[in-house]
């Protein structure tokens, strides 16, 4: 009755045992925290305006123009979470001491989506002078696989959380 009672006791525990280490199961016994993605801003065309003002000896025309779009923001945003949210932030607001806010950027605001791309593709060194967080800014932010497309769409992302 004895080795009856200890063989049963034996089997409960190796039960429990693999029952607390979940066996080979690789799911996880709790969902991960996630971060609220950020909020899309809608993007609208940019329209360009003239308007001419009048002196006592010419007409002088005034172009103004916002700079527009080429991506897609909504498909930018799924790439910037991936890619450059780590080091921006995931409403791309920066990390301090690792990459810059892009919402206020005059830099970003300075550049046309072309010069964009160029600079996102060539990255940013430390032994740049305009580099102030004295971190590199990796090529295509250290995803290489990125191709021109998917680098518009980052942008396209970027100009609807740029204020």
């Amino acid at each position: 009755m004895r080795k009856y009672l200890l063989m049963v006791i034996g089997l409960l525990l190796t039960a429990v045992l693999f029952a607390a280490c979940g066996g080979d199961d690789p799911t996880p016994t709790s969902a991960p925290a996630t971060v609220a993605p950020p909020t899309l801003i809608p993007t609208t065309p940019v329209t360009s305006t003239v308007s001419t003002s009048t002196t006592a000896a010419s007409t002088t025309p005034t172009l103004s123009a916002q700079p527009t779009s080429q991506g897609d923001a909504t498909q930018g945003q799924i790439l910037f979470m991936a890619s450059c949210s780590a080091c921006h932030g995931p409403n791309a607001e920066g990390v301090k001491g690792l990459g810059k806010d892009m919402t206020t950027s005059q830099f970003i605001a300075s550049k046309s989506d072309p010069e964009l791309l160029d600079f996102i593709k060539q990255g940013r060194p430390v032994t740049d002078p305009l580099n102030t967080t004295g971190v590199p800014m990796p090529a295509k932010g250290g995803n290489p696989s990125l191709t021109d497309e998917q680098l518009l769409d980052i942008i396209a992302y970027i100009r609807t959380v740029h204020k």
